[in-house]
């Protein structure tokens, strides 16, 4: 299947309904929404060669309020990418290098007294931006990792006592170096399972890698990168998602999915991550320009959705979604 074919005819011979959910007339269209998604991703491409599937991915988890984990060697473009998707649509972006002393408050925020008005005002940290660059994020021990974990989970920040809510849209695009691991930390499962994919770009083509070389003489392309959307046309695209119907048999087969995780392995996918896939699904959908679900959009998107999520004897939860793809059926 491509993620491209727009074309599909609708698979559901049952006749299910596959109208939007009542009262959501002042909705934009998906094809409209499509259209402005895709051009972000077009946008992006300026700037980051020969990964467009990857860009995708990371647009569909925007749209479907989750986080991205990039697992990858240094220099294949982690950083610019996030970089470039803030930038295509006027996001504000952010970064935390993460490191063995960085500490929780470094993320967050600290409250700081201020003798002149004799009071605590409050300084907010990296993690209030649209777009969150994680980089290198198993480098800090777990406690500061924590500092991520009611961002990701609840959107918000709690700092002496007080709760702050963080930038709508939100999103966390971490990346984790897979080559020096004597010197990192291994992420613990609880914050795992809060990323909704976890990608890995690899290196480019032969000939993606002479274009980029070609394109860096001068200005980076990145300097140059103009939004071609709105923070609000972002919004509409996430309400436009959030709201794509996905008819019973769809919910049906996802559940069925992780529930075969569960029972092939040591841990097997939660009840986050079907809900991320659901919703990775819905993106999808979105992306296609259809505000329906099909198998074909949960097929897609499951190996980056639920593989970082699983546990085995042999570490491998990418084989056992292929299995459980190949063996529960779409009813």
């Amino acid at each position: 299947m491509t993620n491209t074919d727009t074309d599909r005819q609708d698979p559901d011979p049952k006749g299910h309904d596959h109208a939007e959910r009542a009262g959501d007339d002042e909705l934009p269209n998906a094809e409209d929404i499509s259209a402005t998604v895709r051009g972000i991703v077009e946008n992006v491409e300026r700037v980051i060669l020969g990964h467009r599937e990857e860009i995708e991915h990371i647009l569909t988890a925007l749209l479907g309020r989750g986080h991205v984990l990039l697992e990858d060697v240094p220099g294949v473009g982690k950083t610019m990418l996030a970089r470039a998707v803030a930038q295509s649509f006027a996001g504000e972006f952010t970064r935390v290098q993460f490191t063995p002393d960085l500490l929780p408050s470094d993320v967050t925020g600290v409250s700081v007294y201020n003798e002149r008005t004799e009071s605590f005002e409050f300084r907010a940290g990296p993690v209030f931006g649209n777009v969150v660059l994680g980089d290198e994020i198993n480098r800090a021990p777990p406690k500061t990792q924590s500092a991520l974990l009611e961002a990701m989970e609840e959107t918000q920040v709690t700092v002496d006592g007080e709760t702050r809510a963080l930038p709508d849209p939100f999103t966390v695009i971490a990346t984790q170096n897979t080559v020096e691991g004597d010197r990192a930390y291994d992420l613990p499962l609880a914050e795992v399972d809060r990323f909704m994919k976890k990608l890995e770009l690899g290196y480019p083509t032969p000939e993606d890698e002479v274009e980029l070389l070609d394109r860096v003489v001068g200005d980076h392309p990145i300097e140059e990168l103009r939004p071609v959307a709105t923070l609000e046309e972002l919004r509409d695209a996430r309400r436009v998602a959030a709201n794509v119907n996905a008819a019973s048999p769809i919910r049906e087969y996802a559940t069925r999915l992780a529930t075969y995780t569960r029972e092939h392995a040591q841990i097997g996918v939660s009840p986050r991550g079907s809900i991320s896939l659901l919703r990775a699904a819905q993106a999808r959908a979105v992306l296609d320009g259809r505000n329906y679900v099909i198998p074909e959009d949960i097929q897609y998107e499951a190996p980056t959705v639920l593989g970082h999520r699983i546990r085995t004897g042999s570490g491998d939860g990418g084989a056992l979604v292929s299995d459980a793809l190949a063996t529960v059926a779409i009813e």
